[in-house]
């Protein structure tokens, strides 16, 4: 069996290029940006007055005067306006253009109107205060957002205001998920006692339509010809095929024997880890990756997040992902010599993540992952594990 790690580079070393495409601005929030966003014009492109008040010329406040004449009122969105004499002012809105020969803004709550007439009230007055002056945040030319960014919403504001009215964005890989037992039936069905309901191909879509990658999804019944068939069409219509079932060592486990007839290469089966030993990674010659993951509800889970998803960041050319740790609140033994995926349940504290083990009844614990919002890792080598001790901490 291989080791986590030697899996994961065999995994990484079939990193794909599926091109970009060029979508509507409003439909790349989750989408990783394909393009550098640069500034076309100065951030702020003009000098904004950033408090409702009166806008003056500095040196007359410095010479002694607190009372200005309003010549004028500027709204945001007019033209920019000029201050005819020194000794007024121009009362101005959030948002407005600083008019020229005025360079300093005094808030309404700092200020007494009578008579067109406005008198400061308050002897603390800076020079340039309340103004955004232009090119301040950034200049006309300047990366705003950077090639390889998961887009949020804040973005979305960001490439608006440059004008991106389409983005360029990586484009996702084509996945079906495909899984397969006669003794899985739909959701809305109601289960023989011998049966269950589908449950690990909802899980995984909705893991990846939680990264804004659409999955088609499929099963199959534990009939080998019939599992071949379709495999055979899929290999041909998709990027990967994520599977859930049917990798181990049972007689109705028939996907690597069909693989093999199909031509797809084996890069590896079983990894030395618990949940998920029996994991399946291949390749056909189209193209298409194969993850095959055990069908127990914990292992498939798991392998999905510890390889799956790192794999998908790193053919859309994510570059902003942290690597997260979180550290053991209480003491946790595990005897086997497998790498173990722990399930925990995080909480801060003084700053810091905390987990607290949720192991479980095993892989096939569907219920307890929601007792748990991730899994630590923890290093093959050992059984037991300090209180205190960081170890690597994958998310749900």
């Amino acid at each position: 069996m291989l080791k986590v790690e030697e899996a994961t580079r065999l995994i990484n070393a079939q990193v794909r290029d599926y091109g970009s495409e060029r979508i509507a601005l409003d439909e790349t929030v989750g989408r990783v940006l394909a393009e550098d966003v640069a500034a076309d014009r100065d951030f702020p492109p003009f000098d904004r007055v950033s408090m409702d008040g009166i806008a003056i010329d500095y040196t007359a406040f410095e010479n002694g005067r607190t009372e200005f004449r309003i010549e004028q009122t500027i709204a945001a969105g007019e033209p920019i306006a000029t201050l005819k004499n020194k000794d007024n002012c121009m009362e101005v809105m959030t948002g407005a253009v600083c008019p020229e020969g005025c360079d300093t803004v005094i808030r309404y709550e700092d200020l007494e109107i009578n008579g067109g007439v406005a008198r400061i009230m308050i002897d603390d007055i800076r020079h340039t205060q309340n103004v955004h002056n232009q090119g301040i945040d950034r200049t006309a030319g300047d990366i705003l957002i950077k090639v390889g960014k998961l887009i949020n919403a804040a973005d979305i504001a960001i490439m608006a205001t440059v004008g991106k009215a389409e983005v360029l964005v990586r484009k996702n890989p084509r996945v079906c998920i495909l899984s397969n037992g006669d003794e899985l039936v739909q959701v809305h069905e109601t289960p023989e006692p011998h049966q269950i309901r589908r449950s690990n191909v909802h899980a995984l879509s909705n893991l990846l339509k939680s990264r804004h990658v659409d999955a088609e999804t499929r099963h199959i019944s534990d009939d080998r010809e019939l599992i071949r068939e379709h495999v055979e069409q899929l290999l041909q219509d998709f990027d990967v095929l994520l599977m859930s079932g049917g990798v181990s060592m049972g007689k109705f486990d028939h996907l690597p024997s069909v693989f093999d007839e199909l031509g797809v290469e084996k890069v590896f089966h079983k990894i030395q880890q618990r949940p998920g030993k029996p994991f399946w990674f291949g390749k056909h010659p189209s193209g298409t990756l194969i993850f095959a993951f055990p069908g127990n509800p914990v292992s498939t889970f798991m392998c999905a997040i510890r390889y799956f998803i790192p794999w998908l960041n790193t053919t859309l050319e994510q570059r902003d992902i942290p690597e997260m740790s979180a550290i053991l609140s209480e003491d946790f033994h595990f005897r086997p010599t497998l790498q173990y995926f722990l399930p925990v349940k995080t909480h801060m504290k003084d700053g810091q993540l905390y987990g607290a083990p949720r192991p479980g009844h095993g892989s096939g614990d569907l219920a307890n992952l929601s007792d748990a919002d991730g899994f630590l890792e923890l290093p093959i080598d050992r059984s037991d594990f300090q209180k205190g001790e960081a170890f690597r901490f994958w998310t749900f």
